[in-house]
């Protein structure tokens, strides 16, 4: 296919991106970005295509990866630094407040009992991951595939969360 004849395929199936553009981005300025961020992509990865494919289907490809891209690239940005000083005050005369450790003292032992109320064949799995050891080292301790443990500890987990109940 030649430059000319992908240019005018481009330019005759490309109207359809900007709803779809405007429904991933809900921003119009941000769709319009999109729409050429992915027209740009399009024409840069013309020998990609392949005759008598779906160009609709490869467009929407192509601008839903920028989209998600730009996302994941976005959410990575946010992270919040605190510049503040770190000055703390000693000896404030003011009213402290308490914690209410027995209670907290007995929401920890239910969660030992329903630990340790687990059948052995989830409880010792799950104990070594709770302690800090990873999948493939709780494997190789109890000589069980990879597979076996990390089913036997996300089972654990759901008879826990069903045991336990919320505050």
């Amino acid at each position: 296919m030649s430059s000319l004849e992908f240019n005018q395929l481009l330019v005759n199936n490309a109207e359809f991106l900007k709803p779809f553009a405007i429904t991933l981005t809900r921003d119009s300025e941000a769709a319009k970005d999109l729409f050429q961020e992915t027209l740009y992509r399009a024409l840069a990865n013309k020998d990609k295509y392949n005759v008598g494919t779906n160009i609709k289907a490869w467009l929407y490809t192509i601008m839903r990866n920028i989209f998600i891209n730009n996302y994941r690239r976005k959410s990575k940005q946010k992270t919040i630094f605190d510049n503040t000083p770190n000055e703390f005050i000693l000896n404030n005369s003011q009213q402290a407040v308490v914690s209410g450790t027995a209670e907290s003292n007995l929401r920890i032992k239910d969660i030992q009992a329903a630990i340790y109320n687990l059948p052995d064949l989830f409880r010792n799995p799950f104990l070594l991951y709770f302690e800090g050891f990873k999948y493939h080292e709780i494997a190789d301790m109890l000589r069980e595939p990879l597979g076996t443990i990390k089913s036997r500890i996300h089972f654990a987990r759901k008879l826990l969360k069903s045991q336990i109940q919320p505050f």
